[in-house]
């Protein structure tokens, strides 16, 4: 039996408890909002629960162990694994896995929009800002949103 959603939601905020984002901010205020934004944009109970647990391998929060083996549908751990960013690994490589990867690009979608939300980008330094905004650029462009 698979994890429900609700149940999805408790682990990410658990395993991300700690963690705070750029600004500060706990990092959890950004899996919510990509989940709600995953859910706006009509996305599957399965895209949601990515939404939620869409960093914790990237962050180390959860290994890729533990997602194989978790009871999670396929479509969950598959979009998981797609955006999760790969130590040098260049942004072409990860655009091309997202697109390949059926259900990937609405939860990257909704992840991009929170990053690039200018109220969350003015809370960081200048130089942070223009980095991660260039960045965020590239990615979009990559992927054709």
């Amino acid at each position: 039996m698979n994890l429900t959603l609700a149940e999805v939601e408790e682990l990410a905020r658990r395993v991300h408890a700690t963690q705070t984002d750029k600004a500060g901010r706990p990092y959890v205020e950004h899996l919510a909002a990509v989940a709600h934004g995953v859910a706006v944009r009509g996305g599957s109970v399965e895209q949601i629960a990515a939404a939620w647990l869409h960093d914790a391998v990237e962050d180390g929060c959860l290994s890729a162990e533990w997602l194989a083996g978790a009871p999670l549908a396929r479509k969950t751990k598959d979009i998981v694994l797609a955006v999760t960013k790969r130590p040098g690994e260049p942004l072409k490589d990860y655009a091309a896995r997202i697109l390949a990867t059926p259900g990937a690009l609405l939860v990257k979608e909704a992840d991009l929009a929170h990053n690039a939300d200018p109220v969350r980008l003015a809370a960081l330094d200048p130089a942070a800002r223009d980095r991660l905004t260039a960045k965020y650029a590239m990615v979009r462009a990559l992927l054709g949103v």
